[in-house]
């Protein structure tokens, strides 16, 4: 069993968005397990599980879907984009390995570029150029950037698919990777250059803490701003410690949070970590794990994760 994470730059229109959804579940054997949307971020995550065979199938189907309803001339959000569906990660489960998932994205991957001409980067476990590897090294810059670096540098040919973004669709990024923990932290201001701040001083690559990757956003609808992270191992950063951290800086500058939010769902082990810790959370709860989840639409699994 393989779950996947696709992200599509659409958080507003929800006719788009279960057209999307649509294009997942009616693959027999895909289940959906969640859904995330921000009108600000302009962006909607789902999480969807099933064999490796209906996951293939279901994620070309849902690009496709993305390249045919979402135009990047038209958007204009705050989360960083590259893509119509701009990541598409796969994630092994019960009885899954890393190298079937890795299989999978160069699958996937191969057909998005070949029948819906759209360039192709691999990253994390599919990527075997190691300075591009991680999904920061390839958006750095946005589209625009790396639209440049396709055009003149050799190494940023895409690993599938045409030398040029999809005038409409642009580039897509597809991976295999081990569970994560997407998780924000919102603050009570308005100054988004604080939360780009707090973002790089927690930062992996800053050294910060560690697998933990940060970056500062403004929430305009809301009237503040945000410190969105990924923990991509939440073993040696917990969400806890993350946000501890974020809440510290915040207060170093006379700053509070406002809550905290999870984006998608949360494994059991990482869930467990919390208990005892105040999060400023609306709800973390046992419904919200990846287990649950599964177990709801008949997906046990098994051995775990």
């Amino acid at each position: 069993m393989v779950e996947s994470i696709p992200n599509f730059s659409e958080g507003r229109d929800s006719g788009v968005i279960e057209k999307l959804k649509d294009a997942l579940v009616l693959v027999p054997g895909v289940a959906l397990l969640d859904e995330h949307r921000d009108g600000d971020h302009h962006r909607c995550v789902l999480t969807v599980a099933g064999s490796v065979e209906s996951m293939k199938e279901a994620a070309f189907s849902v690009v496709a879907k993305a390249s045919e309803l979402i135009d990047l001339r038209q958007h204009a959000g705050q989360h960083p984009r590259l893509g119509a569906c701009d990541v598409l990660p796969f994630v092994p489960l019960s009885g899954a390995t890393m190298e079937e998932c890795v299989r999978l994205a160069h699958r996937v991957g191969e057909r998005i570029g070949r029948e819906l001409r759209m360039p192709v980067f691999l990253y994390e476990e599919a990527c075997e150029r190691p300075f591009r590897k991680r999904l920061e090294q390839i958006r750095k810059g946005g589209l625009e950037a790396l639209r440049q670096r396709m055009a003149i540098d050799r190494d940023w040919a895409p690993d599938f698919g045409p030398v040029d973004p999809h005038p409409a669709a642009g580039v897509i990024v597809v991976g295999a990777r081990n569970p994560l923990v997407a998780f924000n932290v919102w603050l009570e201001s308005h100054d988004v250059s604080l939360a780009r701040e707090i973002a790089r001083s927690i930062r992996a690559s800053r050294g910060g803490l560690p697998a933990v990757k940060a970056i500062g956003l403004e929430l305009k609808s809301r009237g503040c701003v945000q410190v969105s992270m990924n923990l991509t191992d939440y073993r040696q950063t917990p969400v806890h410690a993350a946000f501890e951290a974020v809440k510290r800086a915040a207060a170093l500058k006379g700053v509070a949070v406002a809550k905290s939010e999870l984006v998608g769902l949360i494994p059991q082990e990482a869930l467990a970590q919390t208990e005892g810790h105040d999060l400023q959370i609306d709800a973390l709860t046992q419904e919200q794990t990846l287990e649950h989840r599964l177990g709801q639409c008949g997906l046990g699994l098994g051995a775990g994760l």
